[in-house]
């Protein structure tokens, strides 16, 4: 009994997700030195990382290995990467910090109506809008990371274009977020006053 419930635990999903989880201080030691190359092999961990987090939902719906660990750990590692690679783009003066303030602030309020929610026995489920604001996200993280000119091409200006984008997505899809939470309690105070 105490294997096989080692063994879902272990299960390739949450294998992937401490991958991810493993690429955070890679990233971190490559950020903190400034070059080229230094920015690209941290781009290249963040790319790898976010390729973990496709590949590990992918598997888990794929082979019904859906587990509490993998509920809890996905979506903390996916914000710990985002948070940390935007907290040292703005100590390399990449990005505003401002921007990077909007988008962490979102991520947690969210996450904290999310919880309040399934302590309610209630999901607010994720909106296109969401998965948007990610796709959008990852590339101008990916591209802010590199920085630097290849093929004649911009990546700190590409980045920026990417990463405003994704600010009024995180803007949009949060006041979305924030309406269904508002609506869930709707229901709930109507409910429990038909009793």
């Amino acid at each position: 009994m105490m294997e096989e419930q080692e063994n879902k635990i272990l299960n390739l999903p949450n294998k992937l997700t401490a991958v991810r989880l493993l690429c955070i201080p890679i990233v971190i030691f490559f950020m903190f030195f400034p070059g080229k190359w230094f920015s690209f092999f941290a781009a290249f961990f963040i790319g790898i990382a976010f390729i973990t987090d496709i590949l590990d939902g992918y598997f888990a719906r794929k082979y019904s290995e859906v587990t509490v660990l993998g509920k809890f750990l996905d979506p903390l590692a996916d914000k710990i990467l985002v948070a940390i690679v935007m907290i040292m783009l703005v100590k390399l003066g990449r990005i505003p910090v401002l921007m990077v303030l909007i988008i962490i602030s979102r991520e947690m309020a969210i996450t904290g109506l999310r919880a309040i929610a399934a302590s309610e026995g209630s999901v607010i489920q994720s909106s296109k809008l969401g998965k948007f604001k990610t796709i959008f996200q990852v590339v101008a993280i990916l591209a802010l990371a590199l920085h630097y000119e290849y093929y004649d091409i911009n990546m700190h200006s590409v980045g920026m274009v990417f990463l405003w984008i994704a600010l009024v997505l995180t803007l949009w899809s949060g006041w979305n977020y924030l309406k269904q939470f508002n609506e869930l309690l709707f229901l709930e105070s109507r409910d429990n006053r038909r009793f």
